[in-house]
């Protein structure tokens, strides 16, 4: 970065962006996505919220067992519960920060908190203090300090920084500020803050009105050097500043900010492909530099100017963000050890040699479907395999649909049950809906289907389909995922992933204390 200062990079996709409505991660699928944003080489990843559940405290301890080049981060209230469960969770980290946060906007005081404001500021203190007796590396959090008066901001952070916190976060936890007022408070901060050299200024930026990347960048200006954001922007509501978005805005942008990361670039689309897979949450495809169309160009004219020089109209490399053609060549007379091999370059490691094989056998079940496998086949594979793994109580066995034009489409399948073989046949008004119908004379979920999604992986007619379902029960969101050559078994496996997730017991609620 030579001169420039570095700007840290604090990646929550593993703790806010899975507060998203069905995008619950797996213990395994958090320490899949760690792994890869430990090769982005992330500064700092929140790994989750340990005291929410039995089931996010595992994955936090997990992801801190599993990523050595990393710093490793929990979430928590300003409660001594919340930061010692923190402390246990972080114990085998190489590196570890607790973040903990109180709200400090009259509205939340009075309200949900039911404090005073100097009961705040001592709770915040205290927090901090009982956080450094776990970790020297402490981050607080004032709620919506987008919201909260300028002048008992500047109260509770020189407090909070008296006591340890390395690290202070500036949230717009509601996405209710534009760039300019946003920046304005950052520098205010910095300025009125009197010992605001001995901590790191950072930002948490909401997406409500689509200006989280914008109050990002605005607060960089003015002097923050830490921003927390997440993989294709996801979180709750409309979502967080997405991480490609402010890296690549730093870096290209290097006439107006004097900051950098540390970050490998390259590794930027593979990481969003991975959250993409996992969550079920498709990237669209005109998405800043992870969209498909992000890259592509149909006007004749651009295309002319980037046949002469690409810098005519594109800004950045494809490449240095992690586009390329990356194509195996790889088929059905291919053998275990150089589909290993590949999917190692991909950062995918397998935990026993079952796994290894489960995966194999749907390789080669997919390579006598296709002629050519890509990268993006694979990490679908792989992830399919997971899914199975997950809970197997249902499984297809076989699904014939009948569609032809001027007749009403039927479905017949049959499913396993926890072993036991069971028939359904359905019509539908179309073939996925009438296999989802037929599904449904078997499981009787009792499920509202709110969201269904197609995206093809790859190019071509014979590119394999990705579904994702979205199916609520008693307020419960559920996101199924299922790939295939062919979209309508694809639907069926998307639809039945779904449905043995709701038959798993209930691992943790999001928490709705607070947020940041």
């Amino acid at each position: 970065m030579s001169d420039k200062e570095q700007l840290i990079i604090f990646d929550t996709t593993l703790r806010d962006g899975e507060q998203s409505p069905g995008a619950s991660m797996t213990r395994e699928e958090k320490v899949r996505i760690a792994k890869a944003l430990e090769r982005l080489r992330v500064d700092v990843i929140e790994a989750g919220f340990p005291i929410a559940s039995p089931g996010d405290f595992e994955a936090v301890k997990a992801v801190a067992a599993g990523v050595k080049d990393s710093t490793i981060c929990g979430l928590t209230r300003a409660l001594d519960r919340d930061i010692d469960r923190a402390g246990e969770a972080l114990a085998g980290a190489e590196s570890a920060r607790i973040h903990t946060f109180i709200a400090t906007s009259p509205i939340h005081m009075e309200r949900k908190l039911r404090m005073s404001p100097d009961e705040v500021v001592a709770q915040a203190v205290h927090a901090v203090r009982r956080a450094r007796r776990y970790t020297d590396d402490v981050e607080f959090s004032p709620e919506d300090a987008g919201r909260s008066e300028r002048d008992f901001l500047c109260r509770i952070l020189e407090a909070v920084i008296a006591a340890g916190a390395r690290t202070v976060n500036i949230p717009d936890t509601v996405g209710y500020s534009v760039p300019y007022q946003f920046g304005d408070l950052i520098r205010t901060l910095i300025e009125r803050v009197p010992n605001s050299d001995k901590a790191v200024f950072s930002v948490h930026c909401h997406n409500d009105l689509g200006l989280a990347a914008a109050n990002s960048l605005a607060a960089v200006r003015n002097g923050a050097r830490q921003v927390e954001c997440t993989i294709n922007g996801l979180g709750e509501r409309a979502g967080n500043a997405a991480l490609e978005e402010i890296v690549m805005a730093v870096r290209t942008r290097r006439d107006h900010f004097d900051c950098d990361t540390r970050l490998d670039t390259t590794q930027i689309v593979p990481c969003s492909r991975l959250v993409s897979g996992i969550t079920g949450f498709a990237v669209q495809p005109n998405k800043a530099i992870v969209g498909a169309n992000a890259f592509a160009h149909e006007s004749g004219i651009h295309q002319d100017g980037v046949l002469k020089s690409r810098e005519t109209y594109e800004i950045m490399r494809a490449q240095d963000v992690g586009w390329s053609e990356n194509r195996i060549v790889l088929g059905k007379h291919s053998g275990r050890s150089a589909f290993r091999a590949r999917l190692q370059d991909l950062g995918v490691s397998f935990a026993s040699e079952e796994d290894l094989n489960a995966a194999f056998a749907r390789f080669k079940d997919l390579a006598d479907k296709k002629h050519e496998i890509f990268d993006e086949d694979l990490q679908a594979l792989v992830t399919d395999t997971n899914l199975d793994a997950t809970n197997e109580r249902i499984k297809l066995v076989s699904l014939r649909v009948c569609s032809e034009t001027g007749e009403t489409p039927k479905a017949h399948l049959v499913l396993a049950v926890d072993g036991e073989e069971k028939p359904g046949i359905s019509i539908g008004g179309g073939p996925v809906d009438a296999t989802f119908r037929a599904i449904e004379t078997i499981v009787a979920s009792g499920t509202v289907l709110k969201l269904y999604s197609v995206n093809a992986i790859t190019s071509g007619t014979d590119a394999q389909g990705e579904v994702t379902v979205r199916l609520e029960k008693g307020g419960r969101i559920i996101n199924g995922q299922g790939a295939d050559t062919d979209i309508v078994i694809a639907s069926a496996k998307a639809y039945i992933n779904a449905c043995n997730k709701l038959l798993l017991p209930r691992e943790r609620a999001h928490p709705r204390t607070g947020d940041v």
